[in-house]
């Protein structure tokens, strides 16, 4: 009695109408994909982390403009 599984393409791959993709041509572009997702994830990790800081230096109370106060001798004498 032949099994099911006995019947195997022997181009292993995705096959289409007009033409089929090999196995190894999916895993190298899956491969390049996530590797470049890896990196795009660093860069932006890094480009996040340096506007946290640039906007850490806006803030700081040193760069602040000092603003104006009304004198003490104003306020007192209403």
């Amino acid at each position: 009695m032949p099994s099911i599984t006995s019947q195997s393409s022997t181009n292993p791959g995705l096959n289409l109408v007009l033409f089929s993709i090999p196995q190894s041509l999916l895993l190298e572009i899956g491969t390049a994909s996530i590797l470049l997702l890896l990196t795009s994830q660093k860069a932006t990790v890094k480009a996040l982390e340096s506007i946290g800081q640039a906007s850490e230096e806006l803030f700081r109370g040193d760069r602040l403009p000092i603003l104006p106060f009304p004198d003490d001798e104003l306020t007192n004498k209403s």
